[in-house]
């Protein structure tokens, strides 16, 4: 069933938001240098690498690291407004297409997060498929603290239920929680 309500989310925002996506993408190759979709190696279900999309926000050539650990000064005007409205993320509808991932679930990491890896590991976390939105986003908690994160995620895998997932999700289009957010200080 949760494959079923996450490809009927993907199909109703390529139907219906297909004018969004080419208008961001437009705009973001406009405003600065560089591709407008942004593809990523991530940590998927069971540990798999997987490719994930996001319209690009970040200066082209940032190096990779975890947001948290990225200069606010490497987001770009668009991509700030992007991240503030979570509308980066649309392009991974196209990773809900391919099973890489699901609506909801753990915020899948850099294969460079090996902390946050090995505290999901522990906790079984790695069972499920990575979500563009999950119970950690809503709850304010990032990448930035490992332990925390993966004990979230567990809480949602062991808790999920369908209207806990209806819960994050309105949660997550009413604005709650700010996911990642990049560092103030040089790197």
């Amino acid at each position: 069933m949760k494959r079923s309500g996450d490809l009927f989310f993907a199909i109703c925002v390529l139907i219906f938001g297909s004018w969004l996506m080419l208008a961001i993408a437009v705009i973001v190759k406009l405003s600065s240098p560089g591709p407008a979709i942004f593809a990523q190696r991530r940590v998927g279900k069971d540990r798999k690498i997987f490719t994930c999309y996001k319209f690009r926000t970040m200066s082209d050539g940032t190096k990779e690291s975890a947001t948290h650990e990225i200069q606010s000064s490497s987001v770009t005007g668009v991509g700030s407004f992007l991240r503030a409205v979570k509308l980066d993320e649309l392009p991974q509808i196209f990773n809900i297409f391919s099973n890489d991932m699901s609506l909801i679930g753990p915020r899948p990491c850099l294969p460079i997060q090996t902390e946050l890896i090995e505290e999901r590991h522990i906790r079984n976390v790695y069972a499920l498929k990575p979500g563009i939105t999950g119970l950690a986003q809503v709850q304010d908690i990032d990448m930035s603290d490992p332990k925390r994160l993966a004990e979230t995620d567990a809480q949602y895998a062991a808790e999920r239920t369908l209207v806990s997932e209806i819960k994050i999700l309105i949660s997550t289009f009413i604005g709650k929680g700010r996911g990642d957010r990049t560092s103030n200080t040089s790197i």
